[in-house]
Order: C-alpha cells, then sequence, then structure tokens
C-alpha cells in the first residue's frame, strides 16, 4: 500500500478511535447515520458513493474527498467513471475544485498502483 494511502487510513481510523471512545452519544450516532445512509437501497452502494465523490469535491474536503475516492474504487468504478465524477463536481463547484481534482487524481493514482 501506498504511503499516501497508509498514512491517510492510519490518520482516520486512529482519529476515528479516539472520537468515538469518548462515548458521546450524538457522535455515535452521526457515525451510524452516515454509515447507513451509504448501504445500499432505492440507490446503490456505487452511486451513493459517486454521489459522495462529487459533494465532497463540491464541498472542497480533501479527507472527504480521499475516502469517497477509495469507497469508488473498491466499489469497481474505472478511471473513466472517475473522470466523469470529476467532471460533474467541476462544473457544479467552478474552477476552485480543480485543486482538489488534482489531489483526488493523485489519490487515485495511489490506489490503483497497488
Amino acid at each position: 500500500m501506498s504511503s499516501l494511502v497508509q498514512e491517510f487510513n492510519n490518520y482516520r481510523s486512529k482519529m476515528n478511535d479516539v472520537i468515538l471512545s469518548k462515548n458521546n452519544l450524538v457522535m455515535k450516532r452521526l457515525w451510524n447515520l452516515d454509515t447507513n445512509t451509504y448501504e445500499d437501497g432505492a440507490l446503490d452502494k456505487k452511486t451513493k458513493e459517486m454521489l459522495g465523490l462529487v459533494a465532497s469535491m463540491v464541498l472542497r474536503c480533501d479527507d472527504c474527498i480521499k475516502y469517497h475516492v477509495q469507497k469508488c474504487f473498491e466499489l469497481g468504478i474505472t478511471t473513466e467513471q472517475l473522470y466523469e465524477i470529476f467532471a460533474v463536481a467541476n462544473i457544479v463547484g467552478g474552477t476552485i475544485v480543480i485543486p482538489h481534482t488534482r489531489r483526488a487524481a493523485e489519490y487515485w493514482e495511489e490506489l490503483i498502483k497497488q
């Protein structure tokens, strides 16, 4: 696993454990709601992750972008599909999304190297 991917996953896991260990009911419910939102329903997981990626790019949250890029990768999104997702995010979010697209593309390249 590349260091970029491993660093992100390790930090995310470590800090999620810290946050959830504080036993705050609202935070636990929020995490649960997030998990359940991305389960199959009227829309499948893959579609929901693609939507999450577009929203994360438009909101310019690099951690969220990495998370959704990785989930898209795990769910079998192709590079061609990913770049269409990037196109939608850039049209909706404008040129300010371009730097986030660069970082998302970098992360994707690290994932496909594995």
